[in-house]
Order: C-alpha cells, then sequence, then structure tokens
C-alpha cells in the first residue's frame, strides 16, 4: 500500500491511477465472507487455506512455475490470502448449489469426468519442465486421485466452478500488475486460472475427510463415556 500510494501522481485524474479491480475483488470477498459467517466452521475453512496454500505456493515458487516481484519463495504475505479466498469460495458454492440441479447423477458424471479430466491433461502440459520434481509428481498423484475417486460428483464439479470463478479475478490483477508471473508469461494463463479451482476441490474433500475423522472420534469417545458410567453404576 506504501509503495502504491507513492507512485501517485497528482498532475493525472484520480481515476486513472485507481486499481479499480483490486477495490472490486476486495469488496466482493468481503461482502461473500461476511455472508453465512459461522466461526466454528470457518475457522477449519481458515485453517485448510492457510496450510493448502502454503503447501501450493511452495511447490510453485521452489520449482519456478511462478514467482513474485519480491524473490521470495514463496512470501509469507501472500498466504493470507489463500484462507480469504477459500471463505469467498465457500459462499459461491452455496449459491451455485442451490441454483445447480440436483438429482441427475449420470449428467454430473459425465461432465465431472469431462471438465476436471480436460483440466488434468491441461495440467500434465502446464508443469512438464518440472516433472523431474518429486513435488509435481506428488501434485500430480494427488489431482488424479481427487478425479478418480469423487465422492460426490455435484459438489466437486460446483466446487471447481467457483473457485474457477473466482481464481480469474485473482489471476488477472496478480499477472497483469506483475505481482506475480508466470514461467510462460501469460496474463494470465488458463492453467492458473483453472487451478483456483482444482485447490478449491482438495481443500473441501481435506474438510470432507477431517469432518468423517472427527465423527469418529466423537462416537468413539461417546461410547467411552458411556462404559465408564455403565462401570461406575454396576460397582
Amino acid at each position: 500500500m506504501r509503495d502504491y500510494l507513492a507512485g501517485y501522481d497528482p498532475a493525472f485524474p484520480w481515476w486513472r491511477q485507481t486499481d479499480f479491480l483490486l477495490i472490486g475483488i476486495f469488496a466482493a470477498m468481503t461482502w461473500l465472507i461476511m455472508a453465512r459467517a459461522d466461526v466454528r466452521s470457518d475457522a477449519r475453512l481458515v485453517a485448510v487455506g492457510l496450510l493448502g496454500g502454503l503447501a501450493i505456493e511452495s511447490w510453485g515458487t521452489q520449482t519456478g512455475l511462478w514467482g513474485y516481484y519480491t524473490q521470495e519463495r514463496p512470501p509469507l504475505w501472500i498466504l493470507p490470502a489463500w484462507p480469504i479466498a477459500t471463505l469467498s469460495i465457500d459462499r459461491i458454492l452455496h449459491a451455485l448449489s442451490s441454483l445447480a440441479p440436483a438429482g441427475r447423477p449420470r449428467l454430473y458424471r459425465w461432465l465431472h469426468l469431462l471438465v476436471l479430466g480436460g483440466f488434468f491433461l491441461l495440467m500434465l502440459a502446464f508443469v512438464r519442465p518440472t516433472w523431474s520434481e518429486p513435488s509435481t509428481l506428488i501434485a500430480l498423484s494427488a489431482c488424479a486421485l481427487l478425479i478418480a475417486r469423487p465422492t460426490n460428483e455435484r459438489t466437486q464439479l460446483l466446487t471447481f466452478a467457483a473457485g474457477t470463478g473466482l481464481g480469474y479475478f485473482l489471476e488477472r490483477w496478480g499477472t497483469t500488475r506483475e505481482c506475480w508471473t508466470y514461467y510462460t508469461l501469460q496474463t494470465p494463463p488458463l492453467f492458473a486460472v483453472l487451478a483456483h479451482g482444482m485447490a478449491a476441490v482438495a481443500f473441501w474433500r481435506v474438510l470432507e475427510v477431517s469432518e468423517g475423522w472427527g465423527r469418529v472420534v466423537a462416537s468413539f469417545l461417546r461410547r467411552r463415556r458411556a462404559s465408564s458410567s455403565q462401570a461406575a453404576s454396576s460397582t
């Protein structure tokens, strides 16, 4: 913000120097985060978004797929953007779920295969210079597993759409302002936009698994308490 304000020139109209795209992104995400806010569920989203963002940024910057103007790999200041985007995507997903028709599993199965399968082929081509990197192989394996073994094609497809929709504006701003740059120098590359959708799918699956394990642990603890109560009453 300090650098941005330092570049302001009073000799030019203010509206020509104002980043309306950035203001619009911040306003939209602020409004989205405020909608359906719940501290307990949002805390899990923030945790998953922060850790997932750290993993993704470390992979991309360490392998040279993209880099930031500060030359950090990755810069710590970009990490909070991931939880904010994750919360925003969660709100967009709820809106899409209310609009998309339910009860058509075959349609969503084929759309899921077409859309996410196409993304995986695009990913293979985009990350080709880093195929020898272990982190790239891990990323490819994780994406292949998520696509091949979906738990809910409809939700996974809508999550991908929500992440892609928000990802376009984020990538458009970041690459055209040279905050970050991809090795292809595109502003932005199609893969980067769609990758936001795939990241959203991965985060959703992690939350789904964690919630499942949480129910298992809670059930186990209830049984332990019940058995302890029965043992105490019998004595």
